[in-house]
């Protein structure tokens, strides 16, 4: 007697954390290919975004949030609201922690706000970059993170190397509901290349630049042509909140912006699949990120449900 068929299952897992643990490394290993913007820097993501993994035994919509911080501006709240939501709205809470350093203040925030979620729902949480420390620290720092959080399961991977990724994927899986696929197979994310240049155009930037400057950055892409076999031109504007920022920015004879750009590129590139002409401009928009007007010119919508893209479509089509 043949065994029954396996039950499909589909759900969100939002992915929870403070800034710079690796939330973002994780979706794009599971996915196999750069679809959330990554750098050094804390605050990379700003915005909600889907990653999309359907497999023969399910679909797992990985909601990749903001890390959750400590706000100094409306956009940081904004930020925080929408990481929030996404996760009361998730099937699966999956929180993340750096394990190559002790638990820090806003990590024991996080486990604050996370205590509180529905015991309804399945908890995991992953000690990530645990290829960093020795053996002692690591055991150290996973209790220590345990102790934040001692009715969830807790797993040690890193996302950089792969160690019990695919273990904990086959967990997650395992623990969503019985359901439908709600997007297409070959759909992975609910990002428009445009918004996915904007953010890698972003991180380029982070990574190029000093202490002070990339928080105050903000991407737009102007214009996004598509030139047949030529490729794609993409004209984008960098906004900063200063004009000494700008300057360094700019860079000496426009060097910096060069390397920023050049950067960009490759990752569009290799993101699009094709050649891509960039042109990035830099603009000063003072205290763009505790202004309303600019948030919205920028593409920060006030939160609220639509902002966390958590809202499930119709099984088997797209938004």
């Amino acid at each position: 007697m043949s065994a029954p068929p396996m039950a499909h299952r589909s759900g969100y897992v939002a992915l929870a954390g403070r800034p710079n643990v690796g939330k973002s490394t994780l979706l794009n290993r599971y996915l196999g290919q750069l679809v959330a913007a990554v750098s050094p820097r804390p605050q990379t993501t700003r915005r909600i975004q889907l990653g999309i993994l359907t497999t023969d035994e399910g679909q797992v919509i990985f909601v990749d949030t903001p890390g959750l911080h400590l706000p100094r501006h409306r956009l940081g709240e904004a930020m925080n609201l929408a990481a929030q939501q996404a996760i009361d709205d998730a099937d699966l809470v999956l929180a993340i922690f750096d394990g190559s350093e002790p638990p820090t203040d806003e990590d024991r925030i996080v486990a604050e706000r996370l205590s509180t979620v529905d015991e309804v729902k399945s908890r995991l949480a992953a000690v990530n970059k645990v290829d960093l420390v020795p053996a002692e620290a690591r055991a150290e720092n996973s209790l220590a993170f345990r102790s934040l959080l001692p009715a969830w399961e807790f797993w040690e991977i890193s996302a950089t190397r792969g160690d019990g990724c695919q273990a904990l994927l086959e967990r997650i899986v395992g623990l969503l509901p019985e359901g439908p696929a709600y997007f297409p197979e070959d759909q992975i994310t609910d990002v428009y290349e445009r918004d996915l240049a904007a953010d890698l155009i972003r991180a380029a930037a982070m990574r190029r630049l000093h202490h002070e400057v990339p928080h105050s950055l903000a991407v737009r892409v102007d214009a996004y042509e598509e030139r047949g076999e030529r490729g794609a031109r993409i004209t984008a504007t960098i906004f900063v909140e200063r004009d000494s920022q700008k300057g360094i920015v700019i860079g000496r004879g426009g060097e910096m912006l060069k390397a920023i750009g050049s950067d960009a590129r490759r990752e569009i590139e290799a993101m699009s699949g094709r050649s891509v002409y960039l042109e990035l401009n830099v603009r000063v928009l003072p205290g763009w990120r505790s202004d309303p007007r600019a948030l919205a010119e920028l593409g920060f919508r006030p939160a609220g449900r639509g902002m966390t893209g958590a809202r499930r479509p119709e099984a088997g089509g797209s938004e």
